[in-house]
């Protein structure tokens, strides 16, 4: 039997894709990897959200683990060229598939999530595997669900002596969480905001996404980490997705209220602003199609 397990790792490893990721720092303990701003494919092997690791004293605290554990165990390598720490913990922001599907590529370390997000990992993980299979191929074939193994319930967590504010908000799902570093002045917003890239809205509530993105522009911040899309250094993006938001909202309502269905409101003009956005016409048309539906139910009595 372990012959016949170390002859699978051994294939595994034959055939693991190659990310060629490339850390880019964000201050002197601090990187991201930039996630292509494209859809899922075979060719990205998911790569297409953004990832984080800090390094402490001790340490190191990896946020979000990508879409494959190929994905994650290239993260680890890159990671150990710049430092020898062990990755102790890992905090997954919400529970979309680029966002965990990893995490067994850390299985020893502790993992942080919200009590919703570990609970719809431990309930639809295996769905999330799956459905990758179709839209990325042999990429995830190594790939298992692992939910995460500790609950995340305070404002401030501290892991190894190095302390993160914690942000409870939801409106991408129905839990997403931001990081704020004050010692970097790093927000890590994850889906919570989209850089010049259309906003996902399969499982959004955007009255709550606008009162979430409001809440995020009181913070005290000099470097933005979006879940899609490049690092900026300004607040004009939360801004900006607070535009795209409330188009879509007044588009849904203005359709229901003049009796229009999916396939006229697709026809009508959109602002510019929004067009020249990565990924518009796909997230535009699956906002649409996904929330119409709600929205309908929502404003039918």
């Amino acid at each position: 039997m372990k012959i016949l397990f170390l002859i699978i790792l051994f294939l595994n490893s034959l055939f693991a894709f190659e990310y060629n990721l490339k850390p880019e720092k964000l201050a002197e303990n601090s990187y991201y990897f930039y996630g292509k701003e494209e859809y899922f494919s075979k060719q990205n092997g998911g790569d297409i959200a953004n990832s984080a690791f800090i390094i402490t004293k001790k340490s190191v605290i990896v946020i979000d683990t990508g879409t494959t554990v190929d994905y994650a165990n290239s993260m680890k390598k890159e990671i150990s060229k710049i430092t020898k720490n062990p990755i102790k913990f890992v905090i997954n922001t919400h529970h979309h598939p680029d966002h965990f599907l990893g995490n067994k590529a850390f299985k020893d370390a502790k993992i942080y999530a919200t009590e919703h997000t570990i609970e719809d990992i431990k309930l639809n993980g295996e769905k999330y595997v799956s459905n990758m299979v179709n839209l990325i191929g042999e990429a995830v074939y190594s790939t298992r669900a692992l939910a995460p193994n500790k609950l995340l319930e305070t404002k401030k967590l501290v892991l190894d002596n190095y302390e993160l504010d914690i942000l409870y908000l939801d409106g991408h799902t129905k839990s997403d969480i931001a990081i704020l570093d004050n010692k970097t002045k790093i927000l890590y917003a994850s889906d919570l905001i989209f850089n010049q890239r259309a906003l996902a809205t399969p499982h959004a509530n955007l009255k709550k996404w606008i009162l979430a993105l409001e809440e995020l522009k009181k913070l005290d911040f000099k470097v933005l980490v979006p879940g899609h899309g490049k690092v900026t250094y300004s607040k004009n993006v939360i801004d900006e997705n607070i535009r795209y938001l409330k188009f879509l909202d007044k588009t849904l309502k203005d359709a229901l209220e003049n009796g229009l269905d999916t396939f006229e409101v697709l026809e009508q003009e959109v602002p510019k602003e929004f067009k020249n956005y990565s990924m518009f016409k796909e997230e535009y048309e699956r906002s649409i199609i996904n929330l119409y539906k709600k929205y309908e139910l929502q404003f039918s009595y």
